[in-house]
């Protein structure tokens, strides 16, 4: 079996069938990136159990956006061996853009109140163990890569390979678009880019939108690849509003 966008969406179904979300238009969706290719999938799967739909820096298919030989230079690195130091930065170069990561950090913190939150790690009370900020945006993403790449049973070459793969193979053309836009309902659906997006560059988003025609969409200028990360707040209100939108929908 190809290991695909197409066969993790069925992973999906069968996740949200043992947790009984069966009900016509009770999934509020929503993917990033390769998650954004298998959420599209997922679309095609189940259209009618889906309340919305968003769609976040992804695409339906890839496209050649940078000359060949940059291009290719960019595949290979993807895979060549490097230093610690050097793929931390190579990620963060990809995920965000110059600016944002030297920026200071400002990301929302738990705190004592956050449900189900626990103090920082070796810490037993909030007073000691409160969560603090650091002094740039990129000093964050490298502690959380290192924290990610210590794991090396959930994160391994593998895992990375075959994700490479699956994105690699994702086809979702002009006429799977129309059927999913037709199915779910594009006024259900919303699509976001960011024009300085490197992972997964903005004419995909763009093409994107062309093609699905979302009720929704988004160009957020001067932006990277992780929206909810970047823009923290703008996100989670835009989404939360599109849930409040589509619920009536169902009514």
């Amino acid at each position: 079996m190809r290991y695909s966008t197409s066969e993790m969406a069925k992973d999906v179904v069968e996740l949200v069938d043992h947790l009984g979300w069966t009900q016509e238009r009770e999934l509020h969706v929503i993917g990033v990136s390769m998650g954004g290719m298998i959420a599209q999938e997922l679309g095609q799967l189940i259209p009618e159990r889906i309340c919305s739909l968003s769609l976040f820096s992804t695409l339906s298919r890839f496209q050649r956006t940078v000359p060949f030989i940059q291009n290719l230079r960019n595949r290979v690195n993807m895979f060549l061996p490097k230093s610690l130091d050097r793929t931390i930065i190579d990620v963060a170069y990809n995920m965000f853009p110059d600016s944002w990561l030297d920026a200071p950090d400002t990301l929302h913190l738990p705190s004592s109140t956050t449900p189900g939150c626990l103090p920082a790690a070796r810490h037993t009370d909030w007073e000691t163990g409160a969560y603090g900020h650091f002094p740039t945006n990129f000093a964050r993403i490298a502690a959380q890569d290192l924290e990610k790449r210590a794991d090396t049973d959930g994160f391994g070459p593998k895992g990375f390979i075959l994700q490479a793969i699956a994105a690699g193979w994702h086809d979702m053309g002009p006429e799977r678009l129309k059927e999913l836009g037709d199915k779910v309902g594009r006024e259900r659906i919303l699509v976001a880019h960011g024009t300085e997006d490197r992972m997964l560059t903005f004419p995909h988003g763009k093409t994107l939108i062309e093609q699905l025609q979302p009720g929704e969409s988004y160009v957020r200028e001067g932006r990277g690849h992780v929206l909810l990360i970047e823009e923290q707040d703008w996100h989670d209100e835009t989404v939360a509003k599109l849930w409040a939108k589509t619920a009536l929908l169902s009514v």
